[in-house]
């Protein structure tokens, strides 16, 4: 009986490569997983490794069994008088070839991703085509545009964009479009479709390929906000899980710059799940974090700012400051009476005890915000994508093109301008991974729901709290108050109109 026990020790005895087809693929699977036997720990780590493994061997075994019993039981032979006149010469019978399994073929991204220069951090330049090429065939508000704009202009002038970028005849071109298309604008409420030529949408496409984000670094970046917290031990293992199966399916190798960084990162990850059964707090040592860190400092992130902000270490002579024309995005109605005026790239966070109208107030608010200002995601991890739901949606007839609505967080949101997180406890996010979110994405706004505790606080660290522009207190059952930064003391009625 073959097991993972004595799978080598058996398998010596078969000679793998002269299994069939199917089998060796099996065989090349577990070779490739396990490293040729030197590691079991992804077998053991992932459920769907597991049971490809499980179901190959047991394959195996019926194979090795079929063969023990032929050998045991062997057809009695023929016997014939043979005499040297009808004796014939015995002719050798040609073996079939053998059939040599085809790798799998490469998806067309993984291709592009071959072809791509590996970087840290996608260039702003490239960032920008990016976004561009995005508008194809949707529909933009007048300030949506000029928000792209301003984004546009800020990365020229902090000369994160350079004139002397290989890619500065498209910038330039984009933005002439961007300000033809704002100037097409009769009001500020109108929408225009936007559509951009086959021939040039490929083109930038084709620019737009020629760099991709090192994977390594994302496994680092989830990796470093995870450390010096609690977490619970799923969540070390989903990123284990991650990390391994990146690796099984090739995705991630050896000739990826920072593939040791990772293979020190699942090593960590494995000990913390074995010692912390439920929960725990995954330290590392400040020498393997510093230079970490010095990875993900080649993303430049600390050098990204919102788009209605000063570039960081600035002096300014206060008469200078005083006439400076920071762009607002233009609340107006109850919005403006609760919040106030803020920037594009605001954060926010609201909180109450259970079925006092945060949710209500969340979804009238995302409503709100992508029928005059952008395209927003609101992530319902609480309570999922239900009923409940829908029918909030229709109570405050909020459903529109512009707002979309997921029960998970996808890995990119680059293509939002404002992103709901209900809730932030249940998507378990902690104040250094919304930090995080903030650095790769400076021009989205985001909102938090926030769970209370049962005297009305909010659940986590004060450091949320301090984090975030607006703060929207549900202290009972339809009322919110606002006490952040922009419109100290704002109100509204969250069931009325």
């Amino acid at each position: 009986m073959i097991t993972i026990n004595n799978y080598y020790n058996e398998l010596d005895k078969i000679n793998g490569a002269t299994l069939p087809e199917a089998l060796q693929k099996g065989w090349t699977f577990v070779n490739k997983v396990t490293e040729h036997g030197r590691s079991w720990d992804a077998y053991h780590a992932s459920d769907s490794i597991k049971k490809t493994i499980d179901l190959y061997i047991d394959k195996l075994n019926e194979y090795v069994g079929s063969k023990v019993e032929k050998k045991s039981t062997p057809t009695p032979k023929k016997t014939s008088l043979k005499t040297s006149r009808t004796t014939k010469p015995r002719v050798a019978k040609k073996s079939a070839p053998t059939k040599i399994s085809q790798p799998k073929k490469k998806t067309a991204r993984e291709l592009a991703y071959e072809r791509a220069n590996k970087v840290e951090r996608i260039s702003d330049d490239l960032r920008m085509i990016k976004r561009f090429v995005l508008m194809h065939d949707k529909v933009k508000t007048q300030n949506q545009i000029r928000l792209f704009i301003s984004a546009l202009q800020k990365a020229i002038a902090e000369k994160r964009i350079r004139k002397t970028s290989e890619f500065a005849k498209e910038i330039n071109d984009i933005q002439d479009y961007l300000i033809k298309l704002h100037g097409r604008f009769q009001t500020a409420n109108e929408k225009i479709h936007v559509t951009i030529g086959d021939k040039k949408r490929s083109h930038y496409l084709t620019l737009v390929g020629k760099q991709a984000e090192l994977r390594s670094v994302k496994f680092i970046k989830s990796y470093i906000n995870l450390q010096g917290k609690a977490i619970p031990n799923v969540k070390a293992k989903n990123l284990y899980n991650r990390i391994a199966n990146a690796i099984n399916n090739g995705k991630l190798s050896k000739k990826d710059r920072y593939f040791n960084e990772v293979d020190q990162i699942m090593s960590t990850l494995k000990s913390f799940v074995k010692k912390n059964v439920e929960e725990g707090e995954l330290v590392v040592s400040s020498k393997e974090l510093n230079g970490l860190q010095g990875i993900v400092a080649g993303c430049a992130c600390d050098e990204l700012q919102g788009i209605n902000s000063t570039p960081r270490n600035t002096i300014m002579s206060s008469t200078d400051i005083v006439n400076l024309e920071f762009e607002k995005l233009g609340f107006q109605g109850k919005w403006l009476n609760l919040i106030g005026d803020p920037s594009s790239g605001f954060t926010a966070m609201i909180f109450g005890k259970p079925k006092m109208g945060k949710s209500y107030l969340a979804v009238d608010f995302a409503g709100y915000l992508a029928r005059n200002h952008g395209t927003v995601l609101y992530v319902a991890r609480e309570e999922g994508i239900d009923d409940t739901l829908q029918q909030k949606l229709k109570d405050k007839n909020v459903a529109h093109p512009d707002l979309y609505v997921g029960d998970f967080l996808p890995e990119d949101l680059g293509a939002y301008d404002f992103v709901f997180l209900d809730s932030v406890n249940k998507l378990r996010l902690s104040p250094e991974e919304l930090d995080a979110f903030k650095k790769e994405y400076p021009e989205t706004s985001f909102i938090y729901i926030f769970q209370t505790t049962k005297l009305g606080n909010f659940r986590g660290g004060n450091e949320f709290q301090h984090d975030v522009d607006v703060v929207i207190e549900v202290a009972e059952k339809g009322k919110a108050i606002q006490f952040g930064r922009f419109n100290q003391g704002g109100a509204i009625d969250i069931f009325g109109r």
